[in-house]
């Protein structure tokens, strides 16, 4: 029975999880960072007792899915910007001394993955990647059940990889990265910088409320829509030609309303791809629902301790 953990910049998750990916209890609360990591040390150990405690189990493990960077071998925190005050403090030592059970960490992305290829859409599936469209978008990519690691341990940065050089400045130095052009809040800058003086939904707006005006019939929205399954498509496509993937799994909030984006995106795969296979391979959902990245954080514990995902020839 692995505790997992999904550590975000506005709340944290814990959960009980048991060896089929069944979430068996489930707490959440605000990340607080403000309050300090030791606080936030505090809390997640509070979290993982009063869990086991619902779930009338006790805890094997623990497996984090976290926002990073960090460093997944060692587990120390970097310079993430969503925890300030996280960096150099190494969550697994500590949850290690805490409760004297095996503890491993993966970026969310990458644990997200893992989950998928083993419990999700992506099982079965010998090369995997799995990309998230949200807030912003990032990834993770599986191989014969194994994470992908570059360099030094590194996570690869799908997100950041450019698609229009002349497009919006993106917070890693780079124009027209995928993350600027068709993450969440890039619909959203899009819609106010061609909305006219008079356009009536400017408060508030966000992704969702973009796709719920296109279904209503909005001009302006539907053609943001467009915009967006463009994008995703383009970046989509670029993964194909230089990954070629069994899969494609994808997640996040802005996926949620993939209904709207999936037709344009395989409109542009097809435009893009024609020198990889790309009719075999599979672009799908991912399935895992509300709990994906609780499953996700408990399958980086079996990943790192337990049973590998079965190689799939």
């Amino acid at each position: 029975m692995i505790g997992a953990v999904d550590i975000g910049g506005t709340k944290i998750a814990v959960g009980m999880v048991s060896g089929s990916g069944k979430v068996l209890a489930k707490i959440e609360s605000p990340t607080d960072t403000h309050l300090g990591y030791s606080n936030g040390l505090e809390r997640i150990a509070e979290m993982l007792r009063e869990a086991a405690k619902e779930a009338t189990v006790e805890i094997s493990g623990v497996g984090i899915g976290s926002t990073g960077p960090l460093d997944a071998l060692t587990g120390e925190f970097g310079d993430v910007d969503f925890l300030a005050g996280w960096a150099g403090k190494n969550l697994v030592h500590d949850l290690e001394r805490i409760f004297d059970v095996p503890v491993a960490i993966e970026n969310d992305a990458d644990a997200a993955a893992l989950g998928e290829a083993t419990w999700g859409a992506g099982k079965k599936k010998s090369r995997l990647v799995y990309v998230t469209i949200g807030t912003g978008i990032g990834g993770g990519i599986v191989v014969n059940g194994q994470v992908y690691r570059g360099v030094d341990g590194s996570h690869p940065e799908i997100g950041h990889h450019v698609v229009d050089s002349s497009g919006p400045l993106c917070s890693c130095g780079f124009r027209g990265c995928w993350e600027a052009l068709a993450a969440g809040p890039a619909m959203v800058q899009w819609v106010h910088s061609q909305a006219p003086n008079n356009f009536p939904h400017r408060h508030g707006l966000t992704a969702r409320r973009i796709c719920e005006l296109a279904r209503e019939g909005d001009a302006l929205a539907g053609l943001a829509v467009k915009r967006e399954a463009y994008y995703l498509g383009l970046g989509i496509a670029n993964l194909m030609n230089v990954l070629s993937p069994d899969a494609i799994v994808l997640g996040g909030s802005v996926m949620k309303s993939s209904s709207l984006f999936l037709d344009g995106i395989h409109d542009t795969i097809r435009q893009g791809c024609r020198f990889v296979p790309f009719t075999r391979m599979e672009v799908s959902l991912a399935s895992l629902g509300e709990d994906a990245n609780l499953i996700g954080a408990a399958m980086v514990w079996h990943h790192r301790f337990g049973d590998r995902i079965p190689h799939v020839s």
